[in-house]
């Protein structure tokens, strides 16, 4: 009997791909055989997906990039994407298809619901993004990284939480060292559209800390290329030790073992940094139109874990404060870290896996059965 078959659909970011990989690594377990449906960017960010997962680059586009040419070829590079999707559903029908946003989910989720498959899209932020929120009322369930969602009238979400990838599981709830007079880590992260401003602020703030502070400072900070020699070089200048790197390919290690988190409000980040348990400062992306980090960074607010800063405010002189506020309060840090671990939504990937399951018995018990599966 050949295995069923899921199909994702996701995004060229960290913030879609990441709760697609924890999704896909769960559902092989299960026996499953799973394809990720994404466009050429996406393809460069699935080097930590299993090997055995398929990997399908469909035409798309996004608006929001490139002139009035470009944006004209928009329409017909989608047109183009489902076609081609339509194409392999007809030769290997998926038992279900699960949407986690950004344009290159389109093609896939546009020839689902064509061919009236299962489907559901998992939304990450506290605000539906463009593509699920058109999908929205097109699938048959709705599942919400981030509680409460805001989501169009009429429809109804399912509360599973963000998934995170195997990595970050296995540093689940890791001891958390106390600041104190020893060497201290500092991991700054955020994703590629809000890292310039971390890479101008946090390590001039870094710098203006007290000694007694300063020297025991290590830090792993995640920048944009074009930025990583600027931000290096304020850090040396100080005599600062820290790692700048495009990307960490070890970055829930490099977690499992920071005092202190300094990060945009992605709802991965946020998932990430409630399952190991870290003290955090959070820095949502003002430019975001629907002020979704804002949501997503609400919960660990609430429970304390996190300290807000908004852009507006977001200057070195504030954020050395905060820093020396927290890293020169040990007791508190200790809470910080356990008020992350108790908003953390550790079981949102066996949530999810349950919920594609329901979706797909339908299809699998009826092949070919064209229909709607409403899950409450």
């Amino acid at each position: 009997m050949v295995a069923p078959l899921m199909v994702i659909a996701a995004g060229g970011t960290g913030g879609h791909m990441f709760p697609a990989q924890a999704l896909a690594e769960a559902m092989l377990r299960r026996g499953w055989r799973v394809v990720l449906s994404t466009d050429e960017r996406g393809a460069r960010y699935t080097g930590g997906f299993p090997h055995s997962v398929t990997i399908e680059v469909v035409p798309s586009a996004t608006f929001a990039r490139g002139g009035l040419a470009a944006k004209a070829r928009v329409p017909f590079r989608i047109l183009g994407g489902v076609a081609s999707a339509l194409r392999q559903f007809r030769r290997d029908r998926p038992a279900v298809v699960v949407g986690f946003g950004g344009y290159p989910a389109i093609p896939a989720m546009a020839a689902a619901w064509l061919l009236k498959l299962p489907r559901m899209i998992h939304e990450q932020n506290g605000v539906l993004g463009r593509v699920n929120e058109l999908f929205a009322s097109r699938v048959d369930a709705v599942a919400c990284g981030t509680w409460p969602t805001a989501l169009p009238e009429g429809i109804e979400g399912i509360h599973v939480g963000n998934p995170v990838r195997g990595a970050v599981m296995e540093r689940e709830g890791a001891p958390y060292i106390p600041p104190g007079d020893y060497p201290m880590s500092l991991l700054v992260i955020g994703g590629s559209q809000g890292a310039k401003i971390l890479s101008d602020v946090v390590p001039d703030a870094v710098a203006r800390l007290p000694e007694a502070l300063r020297r025991n400072i290590r830090v792993s900070h995640q920048a944009r290329e074009e930025d990583g020699a600027r931000a290096a070089e304020t850090y040396a200048g100080a005599g600062i030790d820290a790692d700048v790197q495009p990307f960490f390919t070890d970055l829930p290690s490099r977690m499992s073992e920071a005092q202190l988190v300094i990060s945009r409000s992605g709802a991965s980040s946020v998932a990430d940094i409630s399952v190991i348990g870290r003290p955090s400062i959070l820095v949502p992306l003002a430019a975001a139109i629907r002020d979704e980090q804002t949501a997503n960074a609400r919960g660990l607010v609430e429970a304390e874990a996190a300290v807000l800063i908004p852009e507006s405010q977001f200057t070195p002189e504030a954020l050395a404060r905060t820093i020396a506020s927290i890293l020169g309060n040990p007791a508190a840090a200790v809470q910080m870290a356990h008020g992350a671990l108790s908003v953390s939504s550790r079981d949102a990937t066996e949530k999810l896996v349950a919920l594609v399951e329901t979706l797909a018995g339908q299809e699998r018990s009826a092949p070919g059965a064209a229909g709607k599966t409403v899950v409450r």
